[in-house]
């Protein structure tokens, strides 16, 4: 990510998270869940407390997005629990796609395509970190 998309998705972010974590957490597994059902077995059916860690979750990741090194290790490690949970690679995108919409719905009149740029190469970041960390190598095949 270049310093002006993280500018932007900081600035954004301060602006969105005006909004409800409950209310935010509801419309993007709502979005989820509609787009593809199947993954609504791996979470739990009272969604209110993973709604709050969603949304606190990301704002531990965006209020440390100019220090990598600070937040690399914890996005490991969210990737270890997320596949010991059932997730597979091929989820990312359809996660990605429901937070930015979401995202996109909540920021109303200031999104634009610079906004929206800025989103795609921060959850590109976090969704490639995650499948990174998940992946086989070659010490573990053996």
């Amino acid at each position: 990510m270049t310093e002006e998309q993280i500018r932007l998705v900081k600035n954004s972010w301060k602006s969105f998270r005006q909004i409800d974590a409950e209310l935010i957490g509801d419309v993007f597994y709502s979005k989820l869940f509609l787009d593809t059902p199947k993954l609504q077995k791996l979470f739990p059916a009272a969604l209110q407390p993973q709604q709050k860690k969603l949304v606190n979750m990301l704002h531990y990741i965006i209020s440390r997005l100019d220090q990598p090194e600070v937040i690399t290790a914890d996005i490991r490690a969210l990737a270890l629990r997320h596949k010991g949970y059932g997730v597979k690679a091929e989820y990312y995108s359809l996660v990605g796609n429901a937070l930015l919409w979401t995202i996109e719905r909540g920021a109303g009149n200031e999104w634009n395509n610079t906004i929206k740029e800025a989103w795609l190469a921060c959850y590109t970041l976090l969704a490639n970190t995650m499948m990174a960390a998940t992946k086989p190598t070659a010490t573990t095949k053996a």
